[in-house]
């Protein structure tokens, strides 16, 4: 299968001309961090003594650029719709291999442009980041609302903003175990800000394969698991608007995510870590919501790291989709989350390199035991 793609300019496709000059195109999709864009064209002397591209309307401060992908066979994914932000000149003598290297982010930008003293009341996070997101024409995500903070009220801890829009709302995201991020899905124009809790439930979108001798997808991965992560939560926390010296407490060793496998990481090394958390709370709701976030920025125990070919794979893969991998063993083989996608894009291929990350492991070998290799115990 052969994939395509197109370059678009303040909505509109970019000319034949500049797409066949691209000599690099490069574009980052993650999970908790701005999608990020990089192409590199070759710069020469023109007629008058200018220099190709360097002074080019098209690649000003915060033109619009979007890159749509599609598999072939496939629907369209638009895996990048954001601005121009910088350029790096480098010239030689003569103007020989000199180059043009732009760099931009996605829409989310377009909220870092003012950083703001604001106070939030009787309202919950996710109605300031629905508030938030349509104040820049943003669609607001289905999801946003589902695991939604308590009221913020004047009684209490009002919310308060002192940072610009998108890093005061990647900063209540992260609080409440949610990923805070601007993408479009199929088509450029069309942006949905996502403040939500990882989904892992439902089907793979795609599965990835490694030893198929016929149907292999990809030809490499690296599997790293860490077990030094927190597994449960003692939440302790004394309330404006209750005299109980005790205050309230929320332990838990339950995420609230679903488990991608069968055993989660103190089942899997047998041996639970807990951490302690306090939090200027009003309620035990919200402090239970700071528990189970914890857990969740802790829970992804495994990272896995590869490279596709849109062409061989037959998808574009995307971040905040679950894939299924294949034929790795009993341990790793199973549903993984995707976490970022760099897209290194020519006229010929479309390569894809990823990071997985999983909450859980399959069963253990057959064999069972939990000892070292050759036989040794912890």
């Amino acid at each position: 299968m052969a994939s395509t793609y197109s370059l678009l300019i303040d909505g509109t496709p970019a000319d034949d001309t500049l797409v066949n000059a691209i000599s690099e195109l490069e574009v980052e999709e993650n999970a908790d961090l701005p999608g990020a864009i990089s192409l590199k064209v070759p710069v020469s002397a023109t007629a008058d003594g200018d220099l190709t591209y360097v002074a080019d309307d098209r690649l000003r401060p915060f033109a619009n650029l979007a890159v749509v992908a599609t598999p072939e066979g496939g629907e369209a994914q638009c895996i990048f719709d954001g601005f121009v932000l910088s350029h790096k000149l480098h010239l030689q003598t003569g103007t020989t291999a000199s180059t043009l290297e732009v760099w931009g982010q996605d829409a989310s930008w377009l909220m870092n442009l003012e950083e703001k003293a604001h106070e939030w009341v009787d309202v919950t996070d996710a109605d300031v980041a629905n508030a938030v997101f349509g104040d820049y024409g943003i669609t607001p995500a289905d999801d946003n609302t589902q695991d939604d903070s308590p009221s913020h009220t004047e009684s209490g801890h009002s919310l308060m903003q002192r940072a610009t829009d998108i890093q005061f709302l990647r900063a209540l995201a992260r609080r409440n175990g949610k990923l805070c991020r601007v993408a479009c899905a199929g088509q450029a124009g069309q942006r949905i800000g996502y403040f939500a809790k990882p989904k892992l439930d439902g089907d793979a979108v795609l599965t990835i394969t490694l030893n198929d001798p016929q149907a292999w997808t990809v030809n490499a991965l690296d599997i790293e698991w860490d077990a030094t992560r927190p597994t449960s939560v003692v939440a302790r926390q004394a309330l404006f608007t209750d005299d109980d010296p005790q205050g309230v407490s929320a332990d838990t060793s339950d995420s609230g995510l679903a488990p991608l496998d069968q055993r989660g990481l103190a089942d899997f090394s047998g041996h639970p870590i807990t951490a302690m958390l306090t939090a200027p709370v009003d309620d035990g709701g919200e402090l239970s919501l700071r528990a189970q976030s914890l857990l969740r920025e802790a829970g992804n125990f495994v990272r896995c790291e590869g490279e596709a070919d849109v062409a061989r794979l037959g998808a574009v893969m995307r971040v905040g989709t679950v894939v299924q991998i294949d034929g790795i063993g009993s341990l790793h083989s199973g549903k993984y989350y995707v976490w970022s996608v760099r897209h290194t894009i020519s006229a010929d291929s479309h390569k894809m390199k990823f990071v997985l990350v999983r909450n859980a492991v399959g069963p253990p070998p057959s064999s069972g035991g939990s000892g070292l290799p050759g036989g040794v115990g912890l």
